[in-house]
């Protein structure tokens, strides 16, 4: 069934990872799996990946070390996958702001960053009530210029979709459409 999935989208497969970025809310843990299951890749989730080795939640190293020692973590561990083949990598919505990080996904052979746009409004609508689980939903006199201030961060990915009114296989058809329309043109680099 694998091979079937495959051959639905082979250029695609120009690309050795696609990597998901957004704000909270966009749909990168949802949608990352469904690419993955039809391109037969791997899924992960940096912030899951970095909970695992941490052993505790990332709201935890919130409170016990702070932000800036989370991002640094951040950083470490996607520059670490990114390397990686055959992978859906779904990023944490402030991992893009790091410039390492951003340079890293733009400018890496064989990687194409989606960035999947949410309005505020959105976000705060699936992520209503989850300050426990996402730290940054706790200071919502901030949350807005967050918002605005990584906007345009996202939109250097190779390929921005809006999602607000898509459900989670559109949205995974589109990825799919825009990495075969890229390793097309030649643009998988």
């Amino acid at each position: 069934m694998t091979e079937q999935k495959q051959s639905d989208a082979p250029s695609a497969l120009a690309f050795r990872r696609i990597v998901l970025t957004g704000f909270m809310g966009s749909g990168k843990s949802t949608v990352g799996p469904l690419v993955a299951a039809r391109l037969g890749w791997r899924f992960l989730d940096v912030d899951e990946v970095i909970e695992t080795e941490a052993g505790c939640p990332i709201a935890e190293i919130f409170a016990r070390q702070g932000e800036t020692v989370f991002r640094e973590r951040e950083r470490e561990t996607i520059a670490r996958l990114a390397g990686d083949e055959a992978l859906v990598l779904a990023l944490g919505g402030g991992a893009i702001e790091a410039e390492l990080t951003r340079a890293l996904l733009t400018g890496s052979d064989g990687t194409l960053l989606v960035h999947l746009e949410v309005a505020l409004a959105t976000t705060l609508a699936r992520c209503g009530g989850t300050e426990q689980t996402r730290p940054v939903l706790a200071d919502q006199a901030n949350l807005a210029a967050r918002y605005e201030r990584r906007l345009p961060l996202y939109r250097t990915a190779h390929v921005t979709i809006a999602v607000d009114e898509l459900t989670p296989t559109e949205v995974a058809d589109a990825i799919l459409r825009a990495a075969a329309e890229r390793g097309n043109s030649g643009s998988a680099s």
